[in-house]
């Protein structure tokens, strides 16, 4: 049975009391109207119901915090004021000291309630069966009368629930009524879906490239010719009669050498961008106002 500050447990508890806040709230003797604290915070279980008012004694004990069951209580937010029913100085005096930085477990809250089921701090038993505490989703501003008395039995830390005292822990529904209000929201959300696939691969494509490559060849040209001398007689001797006499020219040519290499053409960089735009739509909504029918009664509406 955890227990959490009102605050920790919803930030926006005020807006399920129309803006109101307990805290701040003096907290009075019924009996004879004498202030015994101020409200500095709420502790609720892990359902957000309300367990106990967190009490300040600085005005009678400096520094001093108690535990107040919300049965124990009741809130008049006409006057400010909270009333601890049933409480006297003395008792508060007697309750253990809350210290927010300790966990409240079973031990502690035993001694707390050990205190209330005293029978000099049991209010008078005036009231039938009631309901659990409403959680705070549903609860509206506290009020309290009288509740039944406590039991003396012994309890259980393994099935202890905060439903065996009523007396301690229960609303007074009778004179807390709440009335629901439901109006429709529209709730946008999105869900991301596959609208579907680019696929970026290559192939090959072939074609005859054609590259023209100028060559060069060699080649024999054999001139005959008639000497300006020619019919001219020779010396004796000067005359070289040689059989298989040959001269010989090397003759060359270019041939084409043609071959292929590969070469980097260009890149292709694949990324994805994201392009916001916004999707409207709309439905109708219903909301429930309140129709408050009382010809000629003092209400007072907050």
């Amino acid at each position: 049975m955890a227990l959490h500050k009102i605050a920790d447990f919803d930030p926006n508890y005020k807006d399920s009391f129309q803006g109101t806040d307990v805290k701040g709230l003096g907290v009075y003797t019924e009996v004879n109207d004498e202030k015994i604290g101020t409200v500095s915070d709420v502790l609720v279980d892990e359902e957000g119901r309300f367990r106990y008012l967190v009490v300040d004694l600085g005005f009678w004990i400096f520094g001093k915090k108690v535990l107040l069951p919300v049965g124990r209580s009741r809130i008049d937010y006409n006057l400010d004021r909270v009333f601890a029913l049933g409480l006297t100085r003395e008792q508060a005096e007697n309750l253990p000291e809350f210290n927010e930085r300790d966990t409240v477990d079973y031990d502690y809250e035993e001694r707390v309630r050990g205190v209330y089921r005293t029978p000099g701090n049991r209010p008078v038993d005036t009231s039938a069966s009631l309901e659990a505490s409403a959680p705070l989703e549903a609860s509206a501003p506290l009020a309290g009368a009288a509740y039944p008395a406590a039991t003396t039995s012994t309890y259980d830390r393994n099935t202890y629930n905060y439903e065996h005292e009523p007396s301690l822990f229960q609303l007074n529904e009778q004179n807390n009524q709440t009335l629901k209000l439901y109006e429709e929201r529209l709730i946008a959300n999105k869900r991301r879906q596959k609208a579907g696939e680019v696929a970026i691969g290559k192939h090959i494509e072939t074609e005859t490239a054609r590259v023209a490559v100028p060559v060069e060849k060699e080649r024999v040209v054999v001139e005959r010719v008639t000497p300006a001398d020619a019919g001219r007689a020779v010396a004796p001797g000067e005359a070289n009669f040689r059989e298989g006499e040959v001269a010989r020219v090397e003759i060359y040519e270019e041939t084409a050498d043609v071959r292929k290499e590969a070469f980097v053409r260009e890149e292709v960089r694949v990324r994805k961008v994201v392009d916001h735009d916004t999707v409207e739509a709309q439905e109708t909504i219903r909301r429930e106002e309140l129709d408050v029918n009382a010809p000629g009664l003092p209400i007072d509406e907050r």
